[in-house]
């Protein structure tokens, strides 16, 4: 029988994240992922031969991000034809699952190096269209329906601010935060875990991309206050596209390995994960499975949330990481730092491995030990990673 291995976490990278129809509009997400899979190995020195399966996470997969696009982006990049790929698709959470299945092939002794990943091309591949747009060839089983008065994520968010009591002005206030937080970050070059990326200036010239593009370093509250409410009417809503996250093409990747053997071929472990947690949770409210997410993933760990030296949760709505705040009381300083999606995107399938790798960059810079990850999910799910750093 094979013996249990520890898998650790040797290096993770991701793209800049570029706004939908910004810099990266002209770049295949395949090409953006063999790029990100590329400048991994190049980063920790692994050969790619050593590589025994490449785990990506992509939500729509259609058109350019079709036909198992991990596979592909692999092909592209060069790697030996004997490394193999899939693509799976847990929403919003999907390379983070990645992370969490490469993980755990490799603690089930089955491979000893692998890569979990993720792209999104939400300029070349819209949201919905692996379902038709939503146009006729495309609807929800009226059956399920007739069960579950299924709803958009942004009126879920709407719900939540109600059933929270939160209000515009706080919503504005936290998503001016994550702003001012991710400008700072990138003044101070503190995100190392960024690979540099060629993309397109708006006149169409070459240009390299070190920081993400949807950072407003300036922030006007009273701009902010004036934008419009996107799923409700005026007066009767308080989610605006300012205090949710932005539409965003990008790319991530993280190395995993047997600690024991990556240690025996000369390499550092970085990381090693003391909880993986995927959870369900109402498919109407649909956004708030982060908290019982949260509480599960410091249960596994036997820590508690004061325990805890860096927080990424995803900002998909400012509503979700308010009304989860609440609930857990955290120490707000250690919770996204350097600012979340609100400021530097969310290019869905890419966040989960992109926010690991700000979170390992984070922990380093502040000598942290201990990190969450925790990202709400469409349907009613919530994927959640405790790392300890080594």
């Amino acid at each position: 029988m094979t013996q249990m291995r520890e898998p650790v976490i040797l290096e993770a990278v991701r793209t800049p994240f570029g706004k939908a129809g910004g810099a990266f509009r002209e770049v295949r997400p395949d090409a953006l992922l063999a790029l990100t899979l590329g400048g991994l190995l190049e980063r920790s020195g692994l050969k790619a031969e050593k590589v025994e399966d490449v785990i990506n996470g992509t939500v729509t997969q259609a058109g350019e991000q079709g036909a198992n696009i991990g596979r592909l982006a692999v092909l592209l990049a060069g790697f030996p034809v004997t490394v193999p790929a899939v693509s799976l698709n847990r929403m919003c959470g999907s390379s983070q699952q990645a992370v969490h299945f490469a993980s755990q092939a490799i603690a089930a002794g089955d491979i000893g190096y692998a890569i979990a990943s993720g792209v999104e091309s939400m300029t070349r591949a819209p949201m919905f269209s692996d379902t038709g747009n939503g146009a006729a060839g495309f609807e929800i089983n009226p059956d399920l329906l007739e069960k579950l008065d299924l709803i958009h994520q942004g009126e879920s968010a709407e719900w939540i601010a109600e059933g929270w009591k939160i209000s515009r002005q706080d919503l504005d206030a936290f998503a001016a935060e994550s702003h001012r937080r991710a400008s700072a970050a990138v003044r101070e070059g503190k995100t190392v875990e960024i690979l540099p990326s060629t993309g397109l200036d708006a006149d169409g010239n070459e240009v390299e991309l070190t920081t993400d593009e949807g950072i407003r370093h300036n922030i006007d509250p009273q701009k902010m206050a004036q934008l419009g409410t996107v799923f409700r009417p005026e007066g009767e809503g308080v989610v605006t596209a300012g205090n949710s996250s932005q539409l965003t093409d990008g790319a991530s990747a993280v190395l995993i390995g047997d600690r024991e053997r990556a240690e025996a071929d000369g390499f550092t472990p970085r990381a090693r994960f003391l909880a993986r947690v995927a959870v369900g949770e109402d498919p109407v409210m649909q956004l708030t499975g982060v908290i019982p997410a949260t509480r599960l993933a410091l249960k596994k760990a036997g820590l508690g949330i004061d325990d805890l030296d860096w927080i990424e949760i995803n900002e998909a709505f400012a509503s979700v990481v308010l009304s989860w705040a609440d609930e857990l009381a955290p120490d707000m300083e250690r919770v996204n730092p350097w600012g979340g999606a609100i400021a530097h995107g969310h290019p869905l399938g890419a966040t989960g491995a992109g926010l690991m790798a700000k979170m390992l960059a984070g922990l380093q810079a502040t000598d942290g030990q201990f990190g969450l990850q925790v990202m709400c999910i469409g349907h009613g799910m919530s994927t959640a990673t405790i790392l300890e750093r080594i």
